[in-house]
């Protein structure tokens, strides 16, 4: 592809835009973090005397370890239970082929556009009917099962994409249908499998209507479902609120810069296939 200098600069002024507008928030949330504790700071102003240990008392007085304890129980059952049924079943869809398989696709399609917000009434009624309301077993499962039409779709994209005459060669080996999942088709998933559970991470971590509403204890919701614990416990102060938002969402920034290449990878290959 031809790409002439005016659009080479237009394309850079866009990143450029795009970034400030990105990392600005996040750069006035620190310098507010940093402000003394008493004070509401306005505007985007560096401190002259930087309270570092705003941070520190937000991590201890917020509950932050407890916090982060909690999200990762349910990070630690979400993404691999939804990992291993959106795998199988985009193999399914994609690769054999199986009979309904279109209009299985379909109903996967119609349920990406129902949003959360719709199905949280519903939702609470089944929770409280099994016995979980007020647990994270109340985050993990209704997760795993909205995760669901997203995560087939995205391994199917995938496996519709990986060319049948490797299937056909480890069958004519004499391999089975699991077989040629398991030594044909995973190593080959591998980037589709770490975009999705980069993704899925993000979102669980991130979650915050289900644990409001489904969860009363802020213990044992998601960091970013605690979110209204950490307002109750710094309403008057907006610094600590801050450097309790911050400490929040590090975990994310670190798990994407981790695993970026992965990220890109699979981008790169879904829109190579598309």
């Amino acid at each position: 592809m031809i790409v002439n200098k005016s659009e080479i600069y237009i394309g850079r002024a866009v990143l450029v835009v795009v970034l400030a507008m990105t990392l600005l928030p996040l750069i006035s949330m620190f310098s507010a973090a940093l402000q003394p504790a008493n004070e509401n700071p306005t505007g985007l102003k560096w401190p002259t005397d930087p309270q570092w240990n705003n941070f520190l008392t937000a991590f201890e007085t917020g509950h932050v370890w407890q916090l982060m304890g909690s999200s990762l129980f349910i990070v630690i059952f979400v993404i691999p239970i939804s990992l291993l049924f959106a795998t199988l079943a985009g193999y399914a869809l994609g690769s054999l082929r199986i009979r309904g398989g279109r209009f299985l696709f379909v109903f996967l399609i119609l349920g990406l556009t129902i949003p959360f917000e719709a199905l949280i009434i519903p939702l609470y009624y089944q929770i409280e009917a099994i016995g979980v309301l007020n647990t994270q077993w109340a985050i993990i499962l209704p997760l795993i099962g909205l995760y669901m039409p997203f995560g087939i779709v995205w391994m199917r994209a995938h496996f519709i994409g990986v060319p049948s005459e490797l299937s056909e060669a480890a069958r004519v080996d004499g391999a089975t249908t699991m077989q040629e999942f398991l030594r044909v088709q995973l190593p080959l998933a591998r980037p589709a499998m770490s975009a999705l559970a980069i993704l899925l991470f993000l979102w669980t971590w991130n979650q915050f209507l289900l644990p409001v509403v489904l969860v009363a204890d802020p213990l044992k919701r998601t960091v970013a479902g605690a979110l209204t614990f950490f307002q109750g416990q710094y309403s008057s102060s907006i610094p600590l609120l801050n450097a309790g938002a911050l400490i929040i969402i590090i975990p994310t920034i670190i798990v994407f810069v981790i695993f970026q290449r992965q990220f890109i990878q699979a981008l790169l290959q879904g829109a190579v296939k598309g």
